[in-house]
């Protein structure tokens, strides 16, 4: 069996962000706005996934997150990938986010040795707010997008690192947690390793 599978960071929404996601709903049919209680910050994509390699994914997030404490990332300023003028993707930004870039760049080697590809593009610590499936009144967006640019959202503490399941809908992709790596725990040895949540 296989599923669609992601490393994340949650990011919780809050009332200010869950504001702004309304003004986008309102503003584009075009939209397909992430509900807040479904924010992250991808850390890996994996795409199809095999449930026999779980064991030596969870293996990886702990190498990878081996020694490190829970920390604080800020959520601040708005954009759109590949950019304003031709809107693909809704973010918005992270600060303080270097932990977790360290995190990513040891998933990619460890996890291409499992048969995942090395992500081409350089990693970038933002959380998808929206994504763009079609082009009404998307002048609205980029005005609701350009006032926001630099507006902060708050802190964050990040204490965990998710293996995550995506599951499309017609509402939009759904988000469910299938193995959770505390920050700051002790190393679990491989024998204890399973697909027990630490």
């Amino acid at each position: 069996m296989t599923f669609r599978g992601f490393i994340a960071v949650d990011v919780p929404g809050g009332a200010v962000l869950e504001a702004l996601a309304g003004d986008l709903r309102s503003a584009s049919p075009s939209l397909k706005v992430v509900g807040t209680d479904q924010l992250h910050l991808t850390v890996k994509f994996l795409g199809d996934t095999e449930e026999g390699l779980l064991p030596q994914i969870v293996t990886a997030i702990r190498k990878a997150t081996a020694g490190l404490r829970p920390f604080q990332i800020h959520v601040e300023g708005t954009g759109a990938f590949p950019s304003l003028g031709r809107m693909n993707v809704i973010w918005v930004g992270v600060e303080e986010a270097e932990p977790i870039a360290r995190v990513a760049d040891s998933l990619e080697a460890s996890l291409e040795r499992l048969g995942f590809p090395r992500e081409r593009r350089p990693w970038k610590a933002h959380v998808t707010l929206a994504r763009v499936k079609g082009r009404l009144n998307l002048d609205r967006v980029r005005g609701i997008l350009e006032a926001h640019a630099t507006e902060d959202f708050g802190a964050h503490t990040v204490d965990a690192v998710h293996l995550k399941k995506s599951v499309l809908t017609p509402q939009g992709a759904q988000y469910s947690v299938v193995e959770t790596v505390r920050l700051g725990q002790r190393t679990t040895r491989p024998e204890e390793s399973g697909h027990t949540s630490t």
